[in-house]
């Protein structure tokens, strides 16, 4: 498997693409070494995944959260396409008091994102 692939896709939002990132074929080691580069420049006091995609980035990234809560809660994901699976996180963080103290890193953005993302590789031109 590689990492990035050529074909017809129809991701889980309906948009279409003729390339598709694959991060499953990441291997743990890779993770860590992500989360760890995500530590020395984001602090945070939690980490919520986005389901499924950001599950194994989330798990990679608990041993940096600090004790602190007035650090952000940080929303993971693998890869971004359209960006409403993390507005949707935020705004149920939101609803349970958590206003302006939330923010999301991306391995990858196929858009560019919302203010409050961190796209660590993009996509999308400049």
């Amino acid at each position: 498997m590689d990492l990035f692939r050529t074909g017809d896709f129809i991701f889980h939002s309906g948009t279409k693409s003729d390339f598709k990132i694959d991060c499953d074929v990441l291997s743990l080691e890779s993770w860590k070494s992500i989360a760890r580069q995500v530590a020395k420049r984001v602090r945070f006091s939690k980490v919520i995944a986005i389901p499924r995609g950001g599950s194994i980035f989330a798990a990679t990234l608990d041993p940096y959260e600090s004790f602190y809560s007035s650090d952000p809660i940080l929303i993971v994901d693998d890869v971004l396409t359209t960006g409403a699976s993390m507005e949707e996180m935020k705004t149920k963080l939101n609803e349970h008091g958590n206003k302006n103290n939330v923010i999301g890193v991306v391995l990858f953005s196929y858009i560019k994102p919302a203010e409050w993302i961190i796209p660590i590789f993009h996509m999308w031109a400049e």
